[in-house]
């Protein structure tokens, strides 16, 4: 096994040491803290004309260094840019102090949804893979990429991309926390649950996990007003099966506005289901979501959402009600070890199946 060191950006410093402390418990890193923690291992300065320079404050030489870096709300409260331009000068720091690998773990990459090509836009995505791979990047790690169509960017000749189904992490929560049991989800789960896409985009999504517990599948199709942005005509609603007293889970990779899951919610309520929740990766929160999610809480409308912690959950008050941030530096720490070890990811990125993990829940674990 090649030595390497996980570090990290300022933005996701202590994710990156959760990661570190997960690493620790497995028999292969026990016992080698000093040497794979490099947590500290960067300092980002500051010109007098705001120019920055980042420095690697020990030796590197010949050592992967796993890099956790976020674009997005973090916990050091970097805006968007200063954390790209310390991302950028981070990798090109390591890479003249001559890293093995540079694998940069980007748990939610801030720029994803800007993957599409036309000839009078700049596309977001291939800039800030581009400009990582000719700084020195070897590796990107990421959760939940949001299209399927983004991974063709990348050229394996240059880099290699592992998107990771982060989803896997948000059916695992609701097997230990509301299902526990097969005879909970024969009995409850698959006569009343239901999951819903929040558009038809989102539909694939939605059947990933109505296919993952055996339950129903709902797809909500939106009719926009293209004459003004960001405007919902109407939502029709697709269900084989009547809504009325069910429990519905709204999928979706991410929460950024809210927007789209609130006209959904509203749109749902005249169905009159026992409840409505949100369940989704990557909890963006640009505002007004806040507002707007307490709003559908306050109303009745909206039971709990449950979100993963790849972008920081912490918030000024008032904070989401019933929202619930699922760790995931475990699984982080299961793909770090993978990568270093060369074994195979194949448990990480088969279908999860409820019914299976149920009876044996240390699907996660070995």
């Amino acid at each position: 096994m090649k030595g390497f060191i996980i570090s990290a950006t300022r933005s996701m410093q202590s994710y990156a040491s959760k990661v570190v402390e997960s690493l620790l418990k497995y028999p292969e890193f026990s016992g080698l803290e000093e040497e794979i923690n490099g947590v500290d291992l960067l300092r980002a300065d500051r010109f007098a004309d705001g120019e920055m320079e980042v420095v690697v404050k020990t030796s590197v030489r010949g050592r992967d260094v796993v890099l956790f870096t976020s674009s997005a709300r973090n916990e050091a409260g970097i805006s968007v840019e200063e954390a790209k331009i310390e991302l950028y000068h981070a990798v090109d720091a390591l890479k003249r102090s001559q890293a093995g690998r540079i694998i940069v773990f980007e748990p939610f990459i801030s720029c994803s949804r800007s993957d599409r090509t036309n000839r009078r836009s700049s596309v977001g995505l291939w800039v800030h893979f581009q400009t990582l791979v000719n700084l020195g990047m070897d590796h990107i790690v990421t959760f939940q990429l949001h299209s399927d169509k983004s991974k063709s960017i990348v050229d394996p000749t240059r880099y290699i991309i592992e998107d990771i189904p982060a989803l896997n992490l948000l059916k695992r929560y609701l097997c230990d926390a509301y299902i526990q049991d097969l005879s909970s989800l024969e009995q409850i789960v698959r006569p009343n649950w239901a999951f819903c896409s929040v558009d038809a985009g989102g539909e694939k999504l939605a059947r990933d996990f109505a296919n993952s517990f055996g339950a129903s599948l709902v797809v909500a199709h939106k009719q926009r007003d293209y004459s003004h942005a960001n405007t919902i005509e109407s939502i029709n609603i697709l269900s084989a099966e009547p809504l009325e007293s069910r429990t519905l889970w709204i999928v979706d990779d991410m929460i950024d506005t809210a927007a789209s899951a609130e006209s959904l919610i509203r749109a749902l309520a005249p169905h009159k289901p026992a409840e409505i929740n949100l369940i989704a990766v990557h909890a963006i929160f640009s505002e007004p979501a806040v507002e707007r999610l307490n709003v559908l809480s306050a109303e009745g409308l909206l039971k709990r959402v449950i979100v993963t912690d790849t972008v920081c959950c912490h918030f000024s008050r008032p904070e989401v009600p019933n929202m619930v941030p699922v760790p995931s530096a475990g699984l982080s720490a299961m793909v770090i070890r993978a990568i270093i070890t060369e074994a195979s990811m194949s448990k990480l990125l088969r279908p999860f199946n409820a019914e299976i993990y149920l009876k044996s829940p240390s699907l996660f674990n070995s």
